[in-house]
């Protein structure tokens, strides 16, 4: 996003990432993306919207790439780090990437597919070309292409441009009050909105400084809170949840050491899934603050947060961010009266282009008046909404991921002894939920190890089933579908 990258000249010699155990200002992340960007062009003027993949972990190249790839006209195609290769194989063929950017350790997991007709994998920490002119990049040029969870099938590929990241960003620098005083620490996933935007790209939008860990744990995020560097957190209610079991199992001088510091933030935030109530609570005591939930999605980023300043009530997400319209509609498409339940949809400069090469799924997600479908039911509850649930119940919520039951099930139906299968979410306090599945197998058994390990080859951990019921047939209906209510009752 082109106009982030110029507000970093006005930042040069401040510290704009922190990771592996280095510092790098803004001049630094402007100078690297440069020689990326020149690069990534090689003869050409402008990449014009070629996509570019990539496989790197968090941390200061992570940002040059990115800024890279927009500098040279390109469009940023961030590949989960944690995915089995199957999944990267997936949205690298399905953008028609031209170049895929890798780090070292991720070399072995993508040579099986090195081969990939006209798709160039490279070593990402070797690319760099002395710099040349790059091109003038239009706000209305796409800019990236971040993948659902695959809610009604295959997952679909969410397109923003530039001027949607940038009043993505705005909405939110200004509600939070983001300033160049500010230091966070991203434990967040960099292909999912929640990192890229609300915090790393807030960040450097407002000349803060964003920290990366090697790797996540309890401890090292709580070392990093003792340094007393840090007073922007956000992270899913899972992590909260952890963290509260580790802090609790501490001394009680640690923990008094611990809760100074955090009574000293400036703001933390809670998103991606339902914050238990019970984790709210408990961590107010911890650290002094409630925790700021807040409303969005990949197809426009935040559209909805509790108030910086003002009541923050648990199952409310607040009122809509500035530059962004929200109206509560019934399945008839009439707005509903406060207290009702209805679809949340929404209208402003946030809202996603389309989806990537599918023109009839991004025809159905807008209403004929132009309002973005998001699918999830709320209620206008005394001045704030109220979120009650999704529209589906294929879609579960488990550590601030969305994860399509519909996916999980195409592919336990591969395997060799299933017949059919369900697959639900059920309720779990640290997860919100866990994802629960009903198997029919030949002769009625099946070695659950053996498929863990079977399925651990074809989807990412937070996909795996945690709980499986074996059955002779599935709850249905007369129509012959699966009655999902009662087959979650049947794990109970």
């Amino acid at each position: 996003m082109l106009q982030l990258i110029d507000r970093a000249r006005r930042f040069a010699g401040r510290p704009a990432i922190v990771s592996d155990n280095q510092s790098f200002t803004y001049a630094n992340l402007e100078h690297r993306s440069a020689e990326i960007a020149a690069d990534l062009l090689e003869d050409m003027d402008d990449l014009e919207e070629e996509r570019v993949a990539f496989l790197v972990p968090p941390g200061f190249l992570y940002v040059a790439i990115q800024w890279g790839i927009w500098r040279a006209g390109g469009i940023a195609v961030p590949l989960c780090t944690k995915h089995p290769l199957p999944s990267l194989q997936y949205v690298i063929e399905d953008t028609e990437a031209r170049t895929v950017l890798y780090s070292p350790e991720y070399r072995e997991l993508l040579e099986p597919i090195f081969d990939l007709p006209d798709t160039d994998f490279r070593p990402a920490g070797q690319i760099g070309h002395p710099l040349v002119n790059l091109p003038d990049i239009s706000s209305g040029r796409r800019a990236m292409i971040l993948y659902t969870s695959g809610t009604t099938g295959k997952p679909k590929g969410v397109v923003t441009t530039h001027a949607n990241i940038q009043a993505q960003i705005e909405s939110l620098v200004e509600a939070w009050n983001w300033s160049a005083d500010d230091h966070t620490l991203n434990i967040l996933p960099l292909h999912h909105v929640h990192g890229i935007v609300n915090v790393l790209s807030c960040a450097l939008w407002s000349g803060a400084c964003c920290e990366f860990l090697p790797k996540f744990s309890e401890g090292a995020v709580y070392d990093r809170f003792l340094s007393g560097r840090i007073n922007v957190f956000m992270a899913v209610p899972t992590i909260y949840y952890k963290l509260i079991n580790y802090y609790d199992d501490l001394s009680e001088a640690e923990q008094q050491a611990i809760s100074t510091k955090l009574h000293a933030f400036r703001l933390m935030v809670s998103g991606s899934a339902a914050l238990p109530v019970s984790v709210l609570e408990r961590w107010k005591v911890i650290s002094g603050h409630t925790l700021l939930e807040r409303y969005g999605m990949t197809e426009m980023g935040m559209a909805i947060s509790n108030p910086y300043d003002g009541e923050r009530r648990p199952g409310h997400i607040g009122q809509a961010l500035r530059g962004v319209s929200a109206r509560l509609v019934s399945d008839s498409g009439e707005a509903v009266a406060d207290g009702e339940p209805g679809e949340i949809q929404i209208q402003g400069a946030n809202v996603f282009l389309e989806y990537w090469d599918r023109p009839d799924a991004t025809a159905e997600a807008f209403t004929p008046d132009g309002w973005f479908r998001t699918g999830d039911i709320a209620m206008w509850e005394d001045g704030a909404y109220r979120i009650l649930g999704r529209n589906s119940v294929d879609i579960i919520k488990s550590g601030g991921y969305k994860i399509s039951a519909l996916e999980i099930e195409e592919v336990l139906r591969k395997h060799p002894v299933i017949k059919e299968c369900g697959v639900v979410g059920l309720p779990d306090e640290e997860w919100g939920e866990v994802i629960g599945a009903s198997l029919i197998v030949d002769d009625g058994q099946v070695d659950l190890p053996a498929l863990e390990n079977w399925l651990r080859e074809r989807l990412p951990g937070y996909k795996l089933p945690r709980k499986y019921i074996i059955q002779e047939d599935l709850p249905r209906n007369v129509m012959g579908k699966v009655t999902k209510q009662e087959l979650k009752k049947l794990f109970a």
